[in-house]
This record gives structure tokens, C-alpha cells and sequence, in this order.
């Protein structure tokens, strides 16, 4: 990212100049923790009778072959890059032999379809359905909740409530409330806690423990990296330091931020670093009521596929990104390339080489080529995906998160574009309480609109 090495990069001498302003965020970050939105960052530190709750209700569920997330945004995505960072590639198809936890699947959206499917697929008198939202009055997992406890009652009858697990606020919302009129287990999301910023709570521990992985060791990565960042000097701090340079090169026109894992594995890390990203960032206003309108667009990449895809237009294309490669330097298992085509010589030279080897040669190799082309971009490498990696990196990035927002002096926390994409939906569906957002939309249905029919 350093102009000593690409045509669009920042100068060290620039960098320096910035030092004073990264400090000012790292010292209001630090201020806050615990407080407000920022209960996050002492997840890593303050759970250990949660994460003991969590696996003896794991043990209490033995029967469960088949755990479902219902969620959708922050209660869903951190739970979902998980399972796929950390269980087998192809978990739900192996043999329980093999696989010794239960299947594991998310319903984030409101497909009928999807949700019909999962029907077709489980047997109810062996699955557990985790029911995640804060205030018990999300749309789409609300409905799924209906329709879920329906399924269940209709065929387990009073024993239905064994297998729905509520995590949501602990005294307000519907759906404590409603966990409470049932029965059901319920865990907790602190207050302090927004759903971007969930996964090292119950949102995302539960999900995980249920299908075998160690949270502990997630929170114990996680704790590693808030002893660095905690560190003075912001170069000696990762995420404070890249935060900074984001930052820089934002304001020097890079306003998309690539997400690019050469790991099939962690292709959902890119998901969830996607809102984190955007919906903390992208903001009208400042904290002083000024129109701003910042947030640089995350968009999600995976190597070596996207090679073949998308890697053309960052090469030759625009000076309006950042890209940021995940490497693996280790991984779980390798496949070495056999000999054959020996008559082919550009085939014949794969041969002898790893899976592995290829798949880090082709990220040197993308990472050559957008620097030869003049293009920012930066690399993580980890020395292999586990749970204490990867509960750091998650970490990682949510510090980053932080110190950016202050950078831009937004809040980064809130997210009212989202609201107002809510409001207009209660408003379709003929939520009381919003006849006036019912009418407005009513009235802009009005004006002329261009539709083809075909």
C-alpha cells in the first residue's frame, strides 16, 4: 500500500503525518470500551460462565442431529463463516461416523422455497432450531419463527419446546418474552452488543459449540489480538495501523474495499466482513449532524476463483480499490499433483507441485500483478486456519472497523438506512404504527413510472 512500492500508494513520510489522528481514534476507542455499542470488545474477557452454560446445554441436546440458525444479518452471518472456516468442507454430507456433531444449516432470508426445503431434509424429532434476535421483532425471523414452532408442534406436540433455543435480549423484546411463555432455553446478547459485532457472543459461540468447534479457543485468539492493538505505537498496531491506511487511501479515491480469502473456507469470512464493513461505514451524517455521506463498498472476491472473474478489473480497471488477500500459509490437509502428461509441457509442470503450493503461487501471483499495474493492496497471512486464528481475525477486523469509524468521526454502530428499509416494509405488510409511512409510499406509487411488459 506504500507509494515505495505502487504508483497509487501512501508515502511513509504521509503516514507519519497521520500518526497524531490515529492515536486521537485509538485513545476514543479505548475510552468507550464496555460502553454504549462497544460491548464487544470485552467479550474475549467476560464469558467464562456463558461459554460453560453454552457447552452443558450442547450436552443436554445429544439427541439434536441437525441444528438451525434462524437469523438473518449480524445473527447470522458470524455463525455461518464459522461452520465454514472450521468444520469439514463437506460436514452435512458426511456419515455420522465421521462427522460426530449435527448437521448444520442458517435460514437468513424470507424464501419460501429455502425454508420448504429444509423441511423436506430434516427429521424434526432430532433437530434443534436456534432462534437469534435481539429485539424479537426482526420480520423475517419472526415469520420463520412462526412457521418453524408450528411445524414442530403439529408433530412433537408439548415436547416441541426442547427444540427451539432463543438467543435475544435478556429483558426486553418479543421474543424473551415469548421464551419465557413457552419455555424455551434461552441465552443472551449483551445490550452493549450489536449484531455486526455479535459473533464472540452467544450469536455466534452457541451455533459453533453445537457443531463441535472450541469456543474458547475463539475467544482466546480474539484476546490475543486486543492485547496487541492495546499496544502504543500505532505502526506496532494491526488493526489501528491498516485502518489508518484505509482511511488514507479512501480519501484518496479508493472507495471499494475487496475482501479476497485464497480459501474456499474462508469464502464466508468475506460475507460477514461485508456488513460489518459496510453497514458500520456507510453513513449520511456525521457525529456532528453534517452530510457527509462516506463508506467506501465491500465487496467480496474469493482466489483462485475470482481470478477467472473479477481479478481483470481490479488489474486494468479504475484506481478506486483496495484489495485485501487472506493467505493460508498451512493447510489442513494437501493434495500433491501427480506425475502425467508428460508430452504436454505446459501441463507436465504442474506435476510434483501441491494444491496448496498453486493456489498461494496464484495469490503472489495476483498480488504481482495489481502492484506491477500501480494498484494498493495488503495481505493476511495465518499460519493456519483453526479457532484461535480465526477468532482473532474476526477480532481483527472488527477493531479496524472501530478505529475507522472514528477516523471518518461517524457512529459507527447505528444504522438508520436500514431502518428506513424496515419502516417501509411494516408499512407494505400493515404493521399498526405506520399507516403514515403506508400513505407516503402510497403517494410516491403514484408518480409515473417506465415498465415494459414482455
Amino acid at each position: 500500500m506504500m507509494s515505495e512500492s505502487v504508483k497509487q500508494g501512501i508515502s511513509f513520510s504521509k503516514l507519519d503525518s497521520f500518526a497524531s489522528e490515529a492515536e486521537k481514534a485509538k485513545t476514543a476507542v479505548e475510552s468507550m470500551r464496555g460502553k454504549d455499542m462497544l460491548g464487544w470488545m470485552d467479550l474475549p474477557y467476560n464469558q467464562s460462565e456463558i461459554v460453560k452454560n453454552i457447552k452443558n446445554y450442547v450436552k443436554e441436546i445429544s439427541f439434536c442431529e441437525c441444528f438451525v440458525v434462524l437469523g438473518i444479518g449480524g445473527s447470522a452471518l458470524g455463525a455461518v463463516a464459522l461452520f465454514n472456516a472450521l468444520r469439514h468442507t463437506y460436514h452435512n454430507e458426511l456419515p455420522q461416523s465421521k462427522r460426530r456433531h449435527p448437521r448444520f444449516y442458517c435460514i437468513d432470508d424470507a424464501d419460501p422455497e429455502r425454508l420448504n426445503a429444509l423441511f423436506d431434509i430434516i427429521n424434526p424429532h432430532k433437530t434443534v432450531f436456534n432462534i437469534i434476535t435481539k429485539s424479537g421483532a426482526t420480520s423475517e425471523t419472526m415469520s420463520q419463527y412462526l412457521i418453524v414452532v408450528e411445524y414442530l408442534e403439529k408433530r412433537l406436540g408439548q415436547k416441541a419446546k426442547g427444540h427451539i433455543v432463543a438467543t435475544t435480549s435478556e429483558d426486553s423484546g418479543n421474543l424473551i418474552k415469548i421464551a419465557k411463555e413457552k419455555g424455551y432455553k434461552t441465552f443472551f446478547i449483551p445490550k452493549s452488543v450489536g449484531g455486526r459485532f455479535s459473533v464472540l457472543s452467544p450469536v455466534g459461540l452457541l451455533p459453533a459449540a453445537a457443531v463441535g468447534i472450541d469456543i474458547d479457543a475463539l475467544l482466546d485468539g480474539a484476546k490475543k489480538i486486543d492485547e496487541v492493538c492495546r499496544k502504543t505505537d500505532f505502526k506496532n498496531n494491526p488493526a489501528l495501523l491498516t485502518a489508518t491506511l484505509m482511511y488514507m487511501a479512501y480519501r484518496n479515491g479508493a472507495n471499494i474495499s475487496v475482501m479476497m480469502p485464497y480459501s474456499f473456507g474462508l469464502r464466508t469470512i468475506s460475507d460477514w466482513y461485508c456488513q460489518l464493513w459496510g453497514e458500520s461505514l456507510g453513513k449520511a451524517e456525521n457525529r456532528l449532524g453534517e452530510k457527509i455521506n462516506v463508506g467506501q463498498t465491500p465487496v467480496k472476491a474469493l482466489g483462485v476463483t475470482d481470478q477467472h472473474s473479477q481479478v481483470q478489473l481490479y488489474v486494468e480497471g479504475p484506481f478506486d480499490k483496495v484489495v485485501t488477500f487472506i493467505r493460508v500459509e498451512n493447510f489442513r490437509s494437501d493434495v500433491v499433483i501427480p506425475n502425467g502428461c508428460e508430452t504436454y509441457p505446459d501441463v507436465n509442470f504442474l506435476c510434483g507441485h501441491s494444491l496448496a503450493e498453486l493456489t498461494n503461487a496464484e495469490q503472489k501471483s495476483t498480488e504481482y500483478a495489481l502492484k506491477k499495474a500501480g494498484k494498493i493492496n495488503w495481505t493476511i497471512t495465518i499460519d493456519k486456519i483453526d479457532e484461535f486464528n480465526i477468532g482473532g481475525l474476526m477480532y481483527f477486523f472488527q477493531m479496524q472497523t472501530a478505529y475507522m469509524g472514528e477516523l471518518l468521526n461517524i457512529n459507527a454502530y447505528n444504522q438508520p438506512g436500514v431502518e428506513e428499509g424496515k419502516n417501509a416494509a411494516y408499512a407494505i405488510l400493515g404493521r399498526t404504527g405506520y399507516e403514515e409511512k403506508a400513505r407516503q409510499m402510497s403517494q410516491d406509487e403514484t408518480e409515473k413510472k417506465y415498465i415494459m411488459e414482455i
